[in-house]
């Protein structure tokens, strides 16, 4: 489990496709202390297990489900990805909950600059996008951030809005989103525990 707090940006090294996987190589420094065989780190959002490491950079390998559900399919060498190792038990959630299971990408349409902060709007298949509330939870890229606004929209479609501080900007990939840009996205899983009971 994680908190969708961002404590390290790698770059991916090396990415081979196969038939119905891939194996990436993942260049990072913090998310690497302490590492181990077997341990998860979020990359991008998206849960994957550590097979091979060494002082500097990750191996993993990624199942085809994986790779046509997230922006991992997408990714190659040079590219810099967000990444968090799994919290500790005594840890402090100064996020929300976040598992690194991705349940949709969603597209960047807009991105208006503040004073302050920057205003970043996307959409997605309402199918995902039903989870998503104003003022609520969302992993974007495995970061956690609140909804500032949420409507649906016509042809199955949601969108959302988020607004990040320049802390987040610097320390996390989102500040380098632009129009077009794909993300990963992890609703809050409250939400999809709720709907399954009240059916």
């Amino acid at each position: 489990m994680f908190t969708g707090i961002i404590t390290d940006i790698g770059t991916v090294t090396d990415i081979k496709h196969t038939t119905d996987a891939a194996l990436i190589t993942i260049e990072a420094s913090s998310a690497l202390e302490d590492a181990a065989f077997g341990v998860s780190i979020s990359v991008d959002g998206v849960c994957l297990t550590v097979t091979e490491f060494t002082a500097t950079q990750f191996t993993s390998d990624v199942m085809a489900e994986t790779l046509r559900h997230t922006t991992i399919g997408d990714l190659k060498p040079g590219d810099r990805v967000n990444l968090e190792r799994a919290m500790p038990a005594n840890g402090r959630f100064d996020g929300h909950i976040v598992q690194g299971h991705v349940d949709g990408v969603a597209t960047v349409t807009a991105v208006n600059p503040g004073e302050r902060w920057t205003d970043y709007s996307f959409t997605m298949p309402t199918e995902i996008g039903r989870y998503l509330a104003p003022k609520g939870s969302v992993a974007i890229d495995g970061t956690s951030l609140t909804l500032t606004q949420v409507a649906d929209q016509d042809a199955g479609q949601t969108s959302f809005g988020v607004s990040l501080i320049p802390t987040t900007l610097s320390e996390t990939t989102l500040g380098t989103l632009a129009v077009g840009s794909r993300v990963n996205i992890e609703v809050d899983v409250i939400a999809k525990y709720v709907e399954r009971l009240t059916k």
